[in-house]
């Protein structure tokens, strides 16, 4: 193995845990200091933290289901994702920006699935107020996953169009 594959392993795993470990600290803290539905206002009231526990996926989705269809569709199905995600980043060619944002959505979805399989359901605890504005209850790994698929499909599109014009000046 070159030395630059390997610097390159411990960079991903090195980002991939401050990720995870941002996310856990702020759960655990959330854990430790709030009772349930306990509120902490921030900016007027526009920024709160409140404990609750999502026994679904996003926006509490699937948290009526049960049994096997639930483990299946909220545990199984998202760890193999995450799975294939990490593979994916650790085998491929990717473009620094392309990597750092599976990187946080690997690191996202993993820390929701580890609270999920740990707890049996996630911590959530940020919640945004605008009035034309506004937020479900979301965590730190939400950001993560949200963030770095905001950061792919813009990288996506922008270089999409960078080809576009290329190809356009060369036809010129």
């Amino acid at each position: 193995m070159k030395v630059k594959g390997f610097l390159r392993i411990i960079l991903i795993l090195l980002l991939l845990s401050i990720n995870i470990g941002c996310d856990q600290v702020s759960k655990s803290i959330v854990r430790k200091k709030l009772h349930y539905y306990d509120q902490v206002a921030f900016l007027n009231n526009h920024f709160t933290i409140i404990k609750v526990e999502n026994t679904g996926a996003f926006l509490s989705l699937g948290n009526t289901l049960s049994g096997p269809l639930k483990m299946i569709l909220l545990n199984l199905l998202p760890l193999l994702a995450v799975a294939a995600g990490f593979v994916f980043m650790l085998t491929r060619e990717l473009t620094r920006t392309t990597l750092f944002s599976v990187i946080l959505i690997v690191g996202g979805g993993f820390g929701n699935i580890y609270d999920r399989i740990r707890y049996g359901s996630v911590t959530d605890f940020m919640h945004i107020n605008f009035g034309f504005f506004q937020t479900g209850i979301f965590n730190v790994a939400d950001v993560s996953i949200m963030l770095g698929m905001i950061i792919l499909l813009l990288h996506a599109f922008f270089k999409k169009k960078d080809n576009n014009v290329a190809e356009t000046s060369k036809n010129i």
